[in-house]
């Protein structure tokens, strides 16, 4: 009898145990999941949005003075700039919470569009060397700078950012589809999504 008493004991305790581990096990697996997921939302890292195509005419002009300001030397020229300009979302910068027992990722911060990239092409024009002021390697380095900081001012006013925010719903709405092949769901519900006030860009950290 106690045999018996003893085996039954030793099945209960046995069927507790692994009921503990098996549902201790499936959190653990649940967490993790939740942390790969969010992990490669972010690793998509910059997503383009919007594409912008500018041509600007750019006017340059340097004067000089030489011996006591008694003489003045121009150079000059003009550029044709062309550039593309890629307008997106850092999606490292998103903020994600998981919520392992709806198997849900919550949204809590989309960050605003910014640009990405800019390529510029920049061909001279009518350019003009002065007698003591010539252009050198540097000057040239310089304007395609300065081309490309040009171009960066043109865009808030080009509506570029304002068509991006707009695609700011799109952008969630893809993150919501991945999400659900893996069987989660998003909650964006308590977001506030980018504004329409355009900001000062800095063109050198693009």
């Amino acid at each position: 009898m106690e045999l018996i008493l003893g085996t039954l004991l030793g099945v209960m305790l046995s069927y507790w145990g692994m009921s503990f581990f098996n549902k201790k096990k499936g959190v653990e697996k649940t967490e993790r999941q939740s942390v790969i997921l969010i992990e490669k939302i972010k690793s998509v890292c910059k997503l383009i949005s919007v594409e912008g195509d500018f041509a600007e005419i750019y006017h340059y002009e340097n004067t000089k003075n030489h011996f006591l300001n008694l003489i003045t030397s121009k150079k000059k020229a003009i550029l044709l700039i062309n550039a593309k300009a890629h307008i997106g979302y850092d999606l490292s910068q998103i903020k994600l919470e998981s919520d392992t027992n709806k198997k849900e990722i919550i949204l809590t911060h989309f960050p605003e569009p910014k640009i990405l990239t800019i390529e510029t092409e920049v061909k001279y024009y009518d350019k003009v060397d002065g007698f003591f002021n010539k252009f050198d390697a540097s000057d040239l380095t310089g304007l395609n700078k300065e081309a490309k900081t040009f171009i960066v001012e043109k865009i808030p006013e080009s509506g570029l950012i304002d068509a991006a925010k707009k695609e700011a719903l799109d952008t969630i709405l893809m993150i919501e589809q991945l999400l659900e092949t893996s069987g989660w769901s998003l909650n964006y519900s308590q977001l506030v999504l980018p504004s329409t006030e355009t900001k000062k860009i800095d063109s050198e950290k693009i």
